[in-house]
């Protein structure tokens, strides 16, 4: 009988998405300068529920990689890099709040925003986050992500979700309920 958890990989499944995920940091030094894969295989190594969270990103299209570590905690970020919002994780309210009331009205998203964010185990990126994405590459040029609302907008109602336009990162506001079929979310996973 097996150990495996539910929210752990096969040792082939780890080995493959180990492979992709060392592959992709290889090809995009400029997202972590100073950085070293075996540091960042050394914390996935022990972690098992982390890898299974980035084969969870990874599978819903959004090529996760390494974009810093956080130098108090040793903890490496990653965030999903995939060029537009990652496909299976579109046409999503932003939270469970805005999912019933869309709901109420006979419409059926796919989802919300923070409940699949949750499901996986990674965090939508912050506005600051998400700017900081920008940064290394041009990312939702055809679609748009959900990042974290603070509380007094969401308290009022609304949400908000950025995308890249005209060489130029754009910060919106839509009502939570909202949703289309070019907005998803991209997260964050700190292993």
């Amino acid at each position: 009988m097996s150990n495996k958890t539910e929210k752990e990989l096969s040792p082939e499944q780890s080995r493959e998405l180990l492979a992709v995920l060392k592959t992709r940091f290889d090809r995009n030094m400029n997202r972590h300068k100073g950085l070293e894969w075996a540091g960042v295989l050394a914390r996935l190594d022990g972690d098992p529920r982390k890898l299974w969270s980035l084969n969870e990103m990874e599978r819903t299209g959004g090529e996760p990689d390494v974009v810093g570590r956080d130098e108090q905690t040793g903890e490496y970020n990653f965030y999903d890099c995939s060029a537009e919002t990652p496909a299976e994780r579109r046409n999503l309210c932003y939270d469970r709040e805005g999912l019933d009331e869309r709901e109420k009205h006979g419409v059926h998203p796919n989802g919300n925003a923070i409940e699949m964010a949750a499901s996986i185990g990674i965090e939508l990126l912050t506005e600051e986050q998400y700017r900081e994405l920008q940064g290394l590459g041009s990312f939702d040029l055809k679609t748009s992500s959900w990042v974290k609302t603070p509380p007094r907008i969401r308290k009022a109602g609304g949400a908000i979700f950025a995308d890249r336009r005209y060489d130029t990162v754009f910060i919106y506001h839509n009502s939570a309920p909202s949703f289309y079929g070019h907005r998803g979310f991209r997260g964050l996973l700190r292993v």
